[in-house]
């Protein structure tokens, strides 16, 4: 059974990728990504000397700064920051420049559905723009789950709010892109077959919540192939941290 979608697209497929980075010039790092009319710009400042309250000063210190596209941030926003923070300390290298604070900016240009993804997206990208050393790269996806039980992919602000539920899924990048030497393990297990960061949002069975995982890392293949390829049209200047 296919589902009905308004833009014709099938149940698994992604809207149109673009990416852009070094688009900023005051900034250490920048990017903007495009899924559809969803569109996010990331600035990367640092890293500068100092960590802030609360921090281990032992490791390098990330923020995270969401700028809506109007109005003040909320709730959702705050909480969209905190998943973010957590999700890029989990890819930088943390100890190879301790005692400093990295800020990363995110601009809401335009939200049509899938924005925290895209955001996490964008954000990985103005990090490899910067220099930052990061483990690997992440990449992420928005998978719905409709009232009929079909499970859809990259949904739009419209299909997101008819949903009964959605996961947020981030998942390592492969890592031939980012370490060429050999695919590098976690206690056995190839980092490749990990989550790093996983967000629901209404009522799923477990079932489909596993069904998610399963079409969010199939599609997370499709990403990393965009990812590697915006990578050789656009070499990093590895120079630009530290």
């Amino acid at each position: 059974m296919e589902v009905d979608r308004e833009d014709g697209r099938s149940q698994n497929q992604l809207r149109p990728l673009a990416c852009s980075r070094s688009i900023l010039h005051r900034a250490h790092g920048s990017a903007s990504w495009s899924q559809g009319d969803t569109k996010v710009l990331a600035a990367v400042y640092g890293p500068r000397a100092g960590t802030k309250k609360n921090e281990n000063p032992e490791k390098a210190c990330i923020e995270v700064i969401w700028k809506p596209k109007t109005g003040q941030i909320g709730k959702l926003e705050k909480e969209y920051e905190m998943i973010l923070k957590r999700t890029l300390q989990s890819i930088c290298i943390l100890t190879v420049n301790p005692n400093t604070t990295t800020s990363v900016m995110i601009q809401v240009v335009n939200d049509d559905g899938a924005l925290l993804p895209s955001a996490i997206n964008a954000a990985c990208m103005a990090l490899v723009d910067a220099g930052i050393p990061m483990r690997h790269l992440a990449v992420a996806i928005c998978c719905c789950v409709a009232r009929s039980g079909l499970v859809i992919l990259d949904p739009t602000k419209l299909e997101e709010q008819k949903m009964k539920a959605f996961a947020y899924l981030v998942f390592p990048n492969s890592v031939h892109s980012v370490l060429p030497k050999g695919p590098p393990s976690v206690q056995g297990e190839p980092i490749e077959n990990g989550i790093i960061t996983s967000f629901t949002h209404g009522t799923m069975s477990v079932d489909d919540y596993f069904y998610c995982l399963e079409r969010g890392r199939a599609a997370s293949t499709k990403l990393s192939d965009f990812l590697r390829r915006n990578l050789q049209q656009q070499p990093t200047n590895s120079s630009k941290a530290g």
